[in-house]
């Protein structure tokens, strides 16, 4: 084949990046994901991307991207304002806007969630939020006696309850646990992932993927370590530290547990 150019035009014809409009993004602002075609309006934005809400309260994550988005009926890029953060404002983990560090007295609602390693992962994204509403998250340590461990408690309308559940997919036994308990003022949400190690995204530690783990006489997160060739003990919180965000998390995670927030915090603030 003869070309009548240079061939390297060519090349630099397919990278040029198409030019999309731009919306400085502001709360409320309706927006498409144009990928998924999620709807919903601006909630929050960080260095990482920004948050939309639907009707639904469904919230999801998507990172800035060029003609990611749909903005009346037009594909356009969003950006942050220009003077988007004073130098007073600071961003969270989670990427909310850090009011003044100040934390509130314990409200009366809790988030519980299966075991230590979840615990210090929720502190490490969302601490400074939860700080600031006053919520405790509390280790459930096995979601077994959840029936009884929510009688105990007392859910009450200013003394609501949230729990995130490893593995809530259809047919698991947290899913008929979850199924088990009923009460206005409990809200159970969860991950599809067998641990809630699963829900940092692999990138984090320079991995495609996470690598398959055969079921066997390991427990999970050992099966992970021996596939990965590194010690066990140590592991998790060379894990948790690669954390930077909620960026560095899976969406199925981030909504889970900004979900129980939002619910655990709706009669507390």
């Amino acid at each position: 084949m003869r070309y009548a150019g240079d061939i390297l035009d060519d090349f630099d014809a397919q990278r040029r990046v198409r030019s999309y409009p731009t919306v400085t993004v502001e709360v409320g602002l309706e927006v498409v994901d144009r990928a998924s075609g999620f709807r919903g309006g601006v909630v929050r934005w960080s260095a990482e991307g920004v948050t939309l809400q639907n009707a639904g309260d469904h919230v999801r994550h998507f990172t800035w991207k060029p003609g990611g988005f749909v903005v009346g009926g037009r594909a356009v890029t969003l950006e942050r304002p220009a003077q988007a953060r004073a130098a007073s404002q600071r961003i969270t983990a989670s990427g909310s806007i850090a009011g003044d560090g100040a934390a509130r007295v314990a409200a009366a609602s809790r988030i519980w969630v299966e075991g230590r390693h979840d615990a210090e992962l929720v502190e490490h994204v969302w601490g400074d939020d939860l700080r600031e509403l006053g919520v405790v998250v509390e280790p459930l340590h096995g979601a077994d006696d959840l029936v009884s461990a929510v009688a105990e408690f007392g859910p009450a309308p200013g003394r609501r309850l949230g729990v995130l559940l490893d593995h809530l997919v259809a047919g698991s036994k947290e899913s008929r646990i979850a199924s088990s308990v009923r009460d206005p003022n409990v809200l159970i949400a969860g991950h599809p992932f067998v641990d809630v190690w699963a829900g940092i995204r692999p990138e984090v530690l320079g991995l495609e993927r996470w690598p398959e783990v055969p079921k066997g006489d390991l427990p999970w997160k050992e099966g992970l370590c021996r596939a990965l060739g590194v010690p066990f003990e140590g592991f998790w919180p060379r894990l948790r530290n690669q954390v930077r965000s909620f960026a560095d998390l899976r969406p199925e995670l981030v909504g889970a547990v900004e979900q129980l927030i939002d619910f655990v915090a709706a009669t507390d603030t």
